[in-house]
């Protein structure tokens, strides 16, 4: 097999800003696998939080494009192997997980979602309001509100207005919410906000402690709402730690590595009582799409990535009453735009 990889640069349709930062584009990694006439896409959403750089990925891809891809495109257990003898780049690893898998369902002629044997789709896809005062997260909400089923609610303002972004939401929409405050306050604060932010209706609490912080079980056993964490999940030999410090787990593919290793940490999850949130970067369709493989066995999906593009390169997605649907043409069913 061939591998050829790139960076490319997608451009969003309004500035996307958290506790750490705020962006009006992002650049991704995309990769072609070819087995003779037939070619395997997928993407790396490299995150410098987690010291992971487009440049870096392209790197590491072109590095092991001899030595770990090799002929079979069905070997999958003998690739990751190989790939595991090298720590980290998890966003690059799951762009070749995802290129793998979409070669696979173009050669048997499945989408990937029916090789998984997983149903087609997964739960709706909640939208992210972005940080920004309150009443403009309000205004921002209420415009959402009508074509998404569930609002995820970015906090850690940093200027105590973290409830009055909340409660000005909740003044617009009776829509399920949640928030994700990106490792941005104390336990002090958290133990401050939560109760209020339970009283305000909202089902749980993404990351509000910085990853690695030893008041996790501390918050784990006072939180009124259930708290799910992000940046202290990565792959599955993190998720036994998770279930000491939160209720449910937050995997992302570009963390995890792909598919494959996202699916074991959903059963892993599950057998240690936690609940099963699937998250995802700022991706294309193509990234989303693979995505979508795991989201029928999550308990929760925040897959809108795509839809925050001023245009996604990627069509094949369908958002469809708030769900996002994979296609049901062979391997991911995305097709870049000419």
């Amino acid at each position: 097999m061939e591998l050829t990889a790139r960076i490319v640069t997608l451009r969003l349709a309004e500035t996307f800003v958290i506790s750490r930062e705020s962006r009006d584009e992002e650049d991704v990694v995309q990769v072609e696998l070819r087995h003779g006439e037939i070619v395997g896409f997928g993407e790396a959403a490299p995150l410098e939080r987690y010291d992971e750089t487009p440049a870096a990925t392209v790197a590491f891809l072109e590095g092991v494009a001899a030595t770990v891809v090799g002929d079979d495109p069905f070997a999958l257990e003998e690739i990751e192997a190989r790939l595991g003898e090298t720590p980290g780049h998890n966003a690059a690893k799951a762009a070749l997980d995802g290129a793998l898998h979409d070669l696979q369902g173009k050669l048997v002629g499945l989408p990937v979602w029916r090789l998984l044997g997983v149903p087609r789709a997964g739960p709706p896809t909640s939208w992210t309001v972005w940080l920004g005062d309150p009443d403009d997260m309000a205004r921002r909400a209420e415009k959402a509100a009508p074509r998404f089923r569930r609002l995820k609610l970015k906090l850690g303002g940093g200027d105590g207005l973290d409830v009055e972004r909340v409660r000005a939401v909740r003044g617009v929409t009776e829509l399920p919410l949640m928030v994700d405050v990106n490792e941005w306050w104390s336990l002090d604060e958290a133990l401050d906000a939560l109760p209020q932010l339970a009283a305000l209706g909202v089902e749980y609490c993404e990351q509000p402690l910085r990853a690695g912080d030893e008041d996790g079980r501390t918050l784990k056993d006072r939180s009124p709402l259930p708290i799910y964490v992000d940046e202290d999940c990565h792959r599955l030999d993190s998720v036994a730690a998770c279930a000491e410090i939160a209720h449910g787990i937050n995997i992302k593919l570009a963390k995890s590595g792909g598919i494959r290793e996202a699916i074991r940490m959903t059963h892993a999850a599950r057998a240690l009582g936690l609940r099963v949130m699937l998250g995802c970067m700022i991706e294309s369709g193509l990234g989303i799409a693979a995505g979508c493989a795991v989201a029928p066995l999550c308990d929760h999906v925040d897959l809108d990535g795509n839809l925050l593009l001023a245009e996604d390169p990627w069509p094949g997605v369908a958002f469809d009453d708030g769900v996002q649907h994979p296609s049901d043409e062979p391997g991911l069913g995305v097709h870049a735009r000419i």
